[in-house]
C-alpha cells in the first residue's frame, strides 16, 4: 500500500508536462507567448505559412522541398534539444530511462500542443529497421499548394533530425503519403538513408505506403548474391 509520504514525495506520478492549458502562457493581447519555462514560443499564422510556400515555389520550384527539408532539420535539431531538456527535469529522469508508453505520449501531447497536428508512431516495421511516422491534421499540409505534389518537407526534416539525435545515428525520412493530395494522413518513414533509396523511385512509378513498405522489408532481408 502507498503511504501518503510517497504521494507527496518528489518520486510521485506526474501530471501532463505539455497540457495546452499550463505549457502555453503569456500575455496574448501584446503577443508574448512562452511556454511554461518561460521560454518564448513563436506562432505562425496561417498566411505566413502560405506565404513560404508560395514564395518558395515561385523562387526555387522543385528545389523548394530541399530547403523545406534542410529548414525542418534543423529546427528539429533544436526541437529535440528543448524537448530533451524540459521533459527529464519535469520527470526527474532522461529519455533514456523513460518507459517507451511516456515517451510517446510526451512526444505526442509535446506536438499536439505545438499545433503541428495528431502525430502516431507504428513500429510494427522496427524489426526491419524502419519507424513510420503519421500526423494528422497538419498545419504543413493544410497551407500547402494542394493536389501538386507530397509537401510534409519540413515535417520530414523534424522526424529526421529528431530520431537521429534520439538513436545517435544519421538517420533519413521520407514522406510516403500527403494530406494536400487527398490522404487521410501524412506518413512518413525513418531508417538509415542508405536503406530509404528505393522509395523515391517507388513513389514515382505510384506505388502506395503499404507497396513501399512492403518493397523496402523485402529488399532488407534479401541476401546479397
Amino acid at each position: 500500500m502507498i503511504s501518503v509520504t510517497e504521494l507527496l514525495s518528489d518520486r510521485s506520478i506526474r501530471g501532463n508536462f505539455f497540457a495546452p492549458e499550463v505549457y502555453v502562457q503569456g500575455d496574448f493581447e501584446s503577443g508574448l507567448i512562452e511556454n511554461r519555462n518561460g521560454a518564448r514560443l513563436l506562432a505562425l499564422p496561417e498566411v505566413l505559412l502560405k506565404g513560404i510556400f508560395a514564395a518558395l515555389e515561385n523562387e526555387l520550384g522543385s528545389s523548394a522541398s530541399v530547403v523545406l527539408f534542410k529548414w525542418g532539420f534543423r529546427w528539429g535539431k533544436n526541437f529535440y534539444r528543448r524537448f530533451a531538456e524540459e521533459v527529464s527535469e519535469y520527470y526527474g529522469i532522461s529519455l533514456s530511462q523513460m518507459e517507451m508508453v511516456q515517451f510517446l505520449q510526451c512526444l505526442k501531447q509535446c506536438w499536439k500542443t505545438y499545433g503541428w497536428g495528431l502525430l502516431d508512431l507504428d513500429a510494427s516495421y522496427y524489426p526491419q529497421g524502419f519507424l513510420v511516422f503519421q500526423i494528422q491534421h497538419s498545419a504543413f499540409a493544410y497551407t500547402a499548394p494542394k493536389n501538386k505534389q507530397r509537401m510534409g518537407y519540413a515535417e520530414a526534416g523534424i522526424l529526421s533530425a529528431f530520431c537521429s539525435q534520439l538513436s545517435g545515428r544519421n538517420l533519413h525520412c521520407i514522406q510516403t503519403q500527403c494530406e494536400s493530395m487527398g490522404a487521410g494522413a501524412n506518413t512518413f518513414v525513418v531508417g538509415l538513408s542508405e536503406r530509404l533509396k528505393p522509395v523515391a523511385a517507388l513513389l514515382e512509378e505510384g506505388h502506395d505506403h503499404t507497396t513501399v513498405m512492403e518493397r523496402l522489408c523485402h529488399q532488407s532481408v534479401t541476401p546479397k548474391e
